[in-house]
């Protein structure tokens, strides 16, 4: 190996690389260490963004940025260090395939339609009576519901309550990016008008995980929005069995009328941690992007113990292990949403369950927040 080192070094070897340069050009016997890992190696890190920081920018941004003032939406995304020396904007990527960001809006503020090939989903955190207006169909949101917009749909937001609204947005803008499959337009009539019942989807399926049965042909969106309600009875429902050694207890969105997931692209479940839960460690290639919906624990990320509370927001990168603790007396609830979909279809996911001590890992270090001064 060293002799094969020395050569790729020599004078003969760089003198040629050069040469074939200016014909763009490139050896690959330099090239495969970089191209060809091991294993995984993303550019995205373990980070966390406490919601005391979140909160106080999001407001400092409403005196700002409003809609009418061609802010299109009032949303801070979460930049990922690992990714802080890309340009534009540091990359503007959460992991290396997922893009996360708050979204808040004001009472009587509209934000306009538009439709992009970027899929999108949405979890409400604060507030109520804001709605999301989906290919005509105005769906009021309230906290903890799930929302999807699928790409091409057009889709705008309104505020008819009397108090801020705040969710999370996951979008799959860097692999669209990446893949140069971009398009975007805007609405002709600003916000579009409703053309159909409101809350129209959610009412068809208000039985749960039963489906009319004109949707036995599958739909890109025969749901638009997955109320709290249904979704926490699915986990309390779940709560005499034993959790899952990794998950704990967690449900998923799907399509109910394909049995995909909600979203084409992307993931995304509620797990449940029981007080004093400790999961064991693993690791998948699919990355991860987690809202503390309730409760408050700990996360241990490659060895770093990160510790979170209600509102917080923390990212797992590809392969890395990692393990969740509930601290406090009460269930904690975890919104997750993850890059499974892709990987799946692109037959590259993988997991491994860490072996070392009896599944748990040695904590290292502790993660130190970045808080506002």
């Amino acid at each position: 190996m060293a002799e094969a080192n020395s050569f790729f070094q020599s004078k003969e070897v760089q003198d040629f690389n050069r040469e074939i340069e200016q014909y763009h050009l490139g050896p690959l016997w330099n090239a495969i260490p970089d191209l060809m890992h091991k294993q995984p190696k993303p550019e995205a890190v373990p980070y966390l963004w406490k919601w005391e920081v979140l909160e106080k920018k999001l407001q400092e941004a409403t005196q700002i940025f409003t809609p009418e003032r061609g802010g299109e939406r009032r949303a801070i995304y979460f930049q990922n260090p690992g990714f802080q020396s890309r340009q534009p904007w540091g990359w503007a990527s959460t992991t290396n395939t997922l893009y996360a960001a708050v979204q808040l809006i004001l009472p009587g503020e509209e934000a306009p339609s538009h439709r992009h090939t970027q899929n999108a989903m949405r979890f409400i955190t604060n507030g109520s009576g804001a709605y999301s207006i989906v290919d005509g169909q105005k769906i009021y949101m309230e906290e903890g519901d799930y929302l999807i917009t699928p790409g091409g749909l057009w889709h705008g937001h309104g505020h008819e309550g009397d108090k801020p609204m705040i969710w999370m947005d996951i979008l799959d803008i860097p692999i669209i990016y990446s893949a140069a499959g971009t398009f975007f337009e805007g609405h002709p009539d600003g916000l579009e008008k409703p053309s159909l019942p409101n809350n129209y989807s959610s009412r068809r399926y208000m039985g749960g995980h039963v489906r009319p049965i004109s949707d036995r042909t599958p739909q890109i969106a025969p749901v638009g929005s997955y109320k709290w309600a249904q979704t926490e009875a699915a986990l309390n429902g779940l709560s005499d069995f034993e959790p899952d050694p990794y998950d704990g207890i967690a449900v998923e969105y799907l399509n109910p009328s394909n049995g995909a997931t909600a979203n084409p692209t992307m993931g995304a479940w509620i797990q449940k941690l029981p007080a004093g839960f400790h999961s064991k460690a693993h690791r998948h290639t699919n990355s991860a992007i987690y809202h503390v919906y309730a409760g408050e624990g700990y996360s241990v990320i490659n060895g770093v113990q990160y510790y979170w509370s209600k509102g917080d927001y923390f990212v797992i990168p590809n392969w890395a292990w990692h393990e969740h603790v509930n601290t406090s007396v009460e269930d904690a609830i975890l919104f997750c949403s993850n890059d499974l979909p892709i990987m799946e279809k692109l037959n590259l996911q993988r997991e491994e369950a860490y072996e070392k001590n009896k599944g748990y890992q040695e904590i290292t270090s502790e993660f130190s927040p970045k808080l506002v001064r």
